[in-house]
């Protein structure tokens, strides 16, 4: 087994230089070394292979048999390399297990209904979706690239950002029926809450009072583990939340919620992006295939009307 110190490819691309330029110092300049480095390079080969490649003169250089045959196999192995390399550039064809994570309402209402077109933009990917709103590592769950809505809190990924959209409080016509509108902030204490059981940068509902400055109020009623949760409780009736333009606009503008206080809505944004581990430049062309395709395509409303 060779050493891991050799770099046998180059080993073989300077042999193959010597041969085809029938000279030491034309191959020398041509990949930029000195005569004596070609030199040693290749009896060092010559040394590790234990066979004569090329006989030396003064006046010419000529190959041997066992150097012919190292030609020739040396030529096919630098161009499968080169077509290695082709195959994993970026302008490969995507292709492979694309392995996402993506917060739960996002890949109801958005990913899973372009998941198809990409599909068949990219017929060499399949693609292993995971539904979730819980924040994972990406190097434990083997994932290729997570779709995250919020504040990013995760250290050393890469963010692309596929659009935002404002933030609003919601409740359904029955709700509001049954319980009445609030008319400012103090009113939410008499209506029942909505909010969410894991984690958030801010546990508070923002709202600007009539100085312009921002109060928060926090939910204290029921819980629910992710936003299409809270999406389907809102429907049934079951109090007041917040959700965002881009998970709630279908449905303001259907009827199915109505929006609330929105005179003191600090038009404050929930951005949503796609992260991923390391540099861009690095990425397997089936990420950024998909990467490009979802900036392409993911329009997240500002509004209802």
């Amino acid at each position: 087994m060779a050493r891991p110190d050799i770099n046998r490819s180059g080993e073989i691309e300077v042999f193959v230089r010597v041969v085809e330029a029938e000279s030491f110092s034309a191959a020398a300049r041509s990949l930029r070394m000195t005569p004596s480095a070609v030199s040693k390079l290749i009896a060092r080969l010559e040394d590790r292979l234990g066979a004569r490649l090329i006989r030396r003169s003064t006046r010419k250089l000529q190959v041997t048999p066992e150097g012919s045959a190292f030609y020739e196999s040396g030529l096919r192995i630098l161009a499968d390399i080169s077509a290695a390399e082709r195959e994993a550039s970026l302008g490969a064809t995507p292709r492979g297990r694309l392995r996402i994570n993506c917060l739960v309402p996002f890949g109801q209402h958005y990913l899973i209904p372009l998941i198809p077109r990409f599909l068949e933009q990219n017929p060499e990917i399949t693609v292993e979706l995971t539904l979730t709103d819980k924040v994972v590592d990406l190097m434990e769950e083997r994932a290729d690239l997570a779709i995250r809505a919020g504040q990013l809190t995760s250290p050393g990924l890469i963010a692309r950002r596929l659009g935002q959209s404002r933030m609003v409080m919601v409740a359904s016509p029955a709700y509001v029926e049954a319980h009445g509108v609030p008319k400012t902030p103090a009113d939410l204490s008499d209506h029942h809450l909505l909010g969410f059981c894991f984690r958030r940068t801010s546990e508070g509902w923002p709202f600007r009072d009539s100085k312009g400055k921002i109060v928060n109020v926090v939910p204290e009623g029921s819980l629910v583990s992710d936003g299409e949760q809270m999406r389907l409780m809102l429907l049934a009736g079951a109090g007041i939340g917040r959700l965002s333009c881009w998970h709630s606009a279908p449905d303001i503008a259907a009827g199915r919620l109505v929006p609330l206080l929105e005179d003191f809505n600090p038009g404050d944004e929930e951005a949503v992006h796609a992260v991923y581990v390391g540099q861009g430049k690095h990425l397997p062309a089936r990420v950024r295939a998909f990467l490009d395709f979802l900036v392409a395509n993911v329009k997240m409303p500002q509004r209802w009307d």
